[in-house]
């Protein structure tokens, strides 16, 4: 992929309602607000960047689905992370007890994840309070200040969000679905939380030799590689490309950061563009947002009077260290592995590809309580899930170029699959829309090779050549059928050579 592709998919990606946009303004508008508050209330720089990052922590981790359960998971943000903070700093001078704290509260924090969203934002307050405690090198005696710029903080970033510009109010919740496997959810988790901790002691141990203050950056590296992430595969490839945003990163700062020498003005103005460039790129790019986070905090680094070309080497090597740790941990603690997953999220999203037809035909039924709309919003979160889980395959880097090829396969057959259920769902909405008779034969065959996808019976699922149908919706479900038939090929293939293995 070219870099003109690259620029495209980030600056060009759909940003339906600018969303995106709305979220990273706010996020700008939210962080400053809240390093101003704090520069009002007397605080010093340290606390000035522990309140901006609380702020950018509240405003970027809170994903719950409903506005109301976002505000009640804000408001126990300072709950998780100030004795995490407060354990941090008074430990400063005792590296064994500061050292085994980290690492609880990093297998605490993933662990916490099986709680869903407000459990995974918990888990990431808590964990980074640790960690922003080591940048600052904060002691006992500083903890009063950096309590007090945490509170102030999350709640003026809360009255952004939720008062001066509550944009998700205007907004239909979108759907979070909830990982596959029930009980398997939390034994991925658990799994998880053992192989974030054997990560973040092996990047804490070597992290500590390659630089004895700037250490955390290793742990904080595996910590952030685990994020969102749920088989070995996804994990690989998301180190992959945090270890490629740093180096990229890290190349911007020594052209911008260095030659700024911590100026205020154009280094607040730079501090903005970073923080809109993380939270607009950080639905489309990991690997854009990294490079804009690496500039962050090599810009405070420059307020704070340290930033050199020395340290951002140690930066990326800490990086590279942590990046390591991950890959170990997911590879040889617990493996998780990326056909289970990816099968089970495929599972899903074509059983919610049945579900969305039959609620539109019952629409075109004359069932006005039928809302099929809200099984597209939901399809689309299953797709992106099933794109997650199978990104270590279409990776450029994957060697396997056969099993390359079947996932690609996959991922255009499910977009055709969405793209007809989308053209379904809005002749369905129109009131004028008439039943066809010829409709409930063409969703139970839609029904038949969902099942014969799902329970592996692909011997009766056969691809029906049927003339072109006048009817917009009944073209549509031919559409979906010619789809889920092709399908049978690339997610059926011998055992030997499955779609996943890796």
């Amino acid at each position: 992929m070219g870099w003109e592709a690259v620029l495209k998919r980030v600056f060009v990606a759909p940003d339906p309602g600018r969303v995106r946009l709305r979220f990273a303004a706010r996020a700008v508008l939210g962080i400053g607000l809240a390093v101003v508050v704090c520069g009002l209330a007397g605080h010093s720089l340290a606390g000035a960047v522990t309140g901006g990052l609380a702020a950018l922590l509240a405003l970027f981790t809170v994903t719950d689905t409903t506005v109301r359960r976002q505000a009640v998971t804000t408001a126990l943000l300072p709950v998780a992370g100030l004795p995490v903070l407060a354990a941090a700093a008074l430990l400063h001078d005792e590296p064994l007890a500061r050292d085994l704290t980290f690492l609880a509260v990093t297998g605490a924090g993933v662990y916490a994840r099986r709680w869903g969203p407000r459990g995974h934002s918990l888990g990431v307050f808590a964990f980074m309070m640790f960690f922003v405690a080591q940048f600052l090198h904060a002691t006992g005696g500083r903890l009063p200040e950096l309590a007090a710029a945490v509170v102030l903080s999350v709640l003026t970033a809360a009255a952004v969000r939720f008062g001066l510009w509550c944009y998700e109010r205007r907004l239909t919740p979108a759907p979070v679905p909830a990982p596959p496997g029930g009980r398997g959810l939390a034994r991925i988790t658990t799994r998880q939380a053992v192989q974030a901790t054997a990560g973040a002691g092996f990047a804490l141990l070597v992290g500590q030799l390659v630089s004895g203050e700037r250490w955390y950056w290793a742990v904080g590296a595996t910590w952030w590689i685990f994020v969102n992430t749920t088989s070995r595969g996804e994990t690989l490839v998301r180190g992959f490309r945090r270890v490629l945003g740093t180096v990229i990163g890290v190349g911007l700062g020594l052209l911008v950061a260095v030659p700024l020498h911590g100026a205020g003005v154009p280094t607040a103005a730079l501090v903005a563009v970073c923080v809109f460039g993380i939270f607009y790129t950080a639905a489309v790019s990991y690997t854009w947002m990294m490079l804009w986070v690496t500039l962050l905090a090599e810009l405070l680094y420059g307020l704070l009077g340290v930033l050199s070309p020395g340290l951002l080497t140690v930066r990326l090597a800490e990086t590279g260290v942590g990046a390591l740790g991950a890959v170990l941990a997911v590879l040889f603690v617990l493996p998780v592995t990326t056909h289970a997953v990816t099968d089970a999220w495929i599972q899903r999203a074509l059983r919610c590809v049945h579900a969305c037809t039959a609620e539109a035909a019952a629409r075109l039924a004359g069932d006005t309580a039928a809302d099929p709309g809200a099984r597209v919003a939901e399809l689309e979160q299953l797709l992106g899930r099933v794109r997650l889980s199978v990104a270590p395959l279409v990776h450029p880097l994957n060697p396997m170029l056969g099993r390359k090829a079947r996932a690609r396969r996959v991922l255009d057959l499910l977009d055709d699959c969405a793209r007809e259920i989308r053209g379904l769902v809005a002749v369905a909405a129109d009131p004028e829309a008439s039943h066809d008779a010829r409709l409930a034969a063409a969703c139970w065959r839609v029904q038949a090779a969902v099942e014969a996808l799902t329970e592996g019976g692909t011997e009766h699922l056969t691809l029906t050549d049927h003339p072109t149908a006048a009817e917009p919706a009944l073209a549509h479900l031919h559409g979906l059928e010619r789809a889920l038939a092709e399908l049978a090929h690339p997610l059926r293939t011998p055992p030997g050579s499955p779609l996943v293995g890796a």
